[in-house]
């Protein structure tokens, strides 16, 4: 059973793999699903997570300091 909020969960698969599509496989959702996720956490955030590009997603400033707080929590 996964207690995580669904945009976390999405935020850190995203970070894990790399990339949406290697999130969406581990997660079993759409990359369409991942992705409204990662929005939606922006918004909620306000700020950008993720430098997205043709080769993948790397984690912004803001982005790592989310991973490391996440990390932590774990």
């Amino acid at each position: 059973m996964i207690l995580l909020d669904p945009q976390i969960e999405a935020f850190l698969a995203v970070a894990q793999s790399g990339s949406v599509h290697g999130a969406a496989r581990a997660l079993g959702l759409t990359q369409t699903g991942v992705t409204q996720r990662i929005r939606a956490l922006e918004t909620k955030v306000r700020t950008t997570l993720f430098l997205r590009s043709r080769k993948g997603m790397l984690p912004t400033r803001e982005g790592q300091a989310l991973l490391r707080y996440c990390h932590s929590v774990r």
